[in-house]
């Protein structure tokens, strides 16, 4: 790298700690480690009372402002394991907790241009891969009609899951460990560890092994 553009790198990292300084004493519920990467700087981020967010050492996104976008309600939590690289070249991170729900991510998980929905909680163990496109919202989002109240329940992903593109998966689902979760899938049932599944909606379609040393 030439020394004028190690230069303005060096001042722009600069910048962004003191915005991420400014942006942890706006937001008390805010936890960014100090080996998170700078650019976090320019996601969105809008923390309800009581609500708390924790970024974990080493996670790492892309500088697009706007990119990435973390929204907690009254109570909520969303907590970013060690490792996890939120990814924005193919679109942008949407992560919304609802007031008193909770999303984690585990350590070195995956995301690249999807949406997080939780009213209740939304878990994802190690490694969790999801990809462009995908959805998970753990409720209806609103009554059906006057005798059909919104129903909720949370989402579970097992360690080593990779969920392809434009895969939506819905309330109630737990996906076991070492899955994969074919391209445009809706998954509205349980998946059991080691499972490829695919379809609309998905169904178990075969056995994928130990995917815990994937690259």
């Amino acid at each position: 790298m030439q020394p004028l553009a190690a230069h303005f790198l060096r001042t722009i990292q600069a910048v962004d700690r003191w915005r991420l300084v400014r942006l942890q004493r706006a937001h008390p519920g805010l936890e960014i480690d100090s080996t998170a990467s700078t650019n976090l700087a320019v996601a969105h981020y809008e923390l309800g009372p009581g609500a708390r967010l924790r970024i974990g050492r080493g996670v790492v996104t892309e500088r697009t402002p706007g990119a990435l976008c973390f929204v907690l309600g009254a109570g909520a939590s969303i907590e970013i394991g060690e490792g996890t690289w939120l990814r924005t070249e193919l679109g942008p991170n949407y992560l919304r907790a609802f007031d008193g729900a909770r999303i984690v991510l585990g350590a070195g998980s995956w995301l690249n241009g999807c949406h997080l929905s939780a009213k209740r909680a939304i878990l994802c163990g190690r490694r969790a891969w999801i990809g462009p496109g995908a959805r998970l919202i753990d409720a209806d989002q609103h009554a059906l009609d006057s005798e059909h109240p919104e129903r909720i329940a949370p989402i579970t992903l097992g360690d080593h899951v990779w969920i392809t593109s434009d895969v939506t998966i819905l309330r109630g689902v737990s996906i076991g460990d070492h899955c994969v979760i074919g391209a445009r899938s809706v998954v509205t049932r349980d998946i059991p560890p080691h499972t490829m599944a695919r379809g609309i909606p998905a169904h178990p379609r075969g056995k994928v092994g130990d995917r815990s040393e994937t690259p």
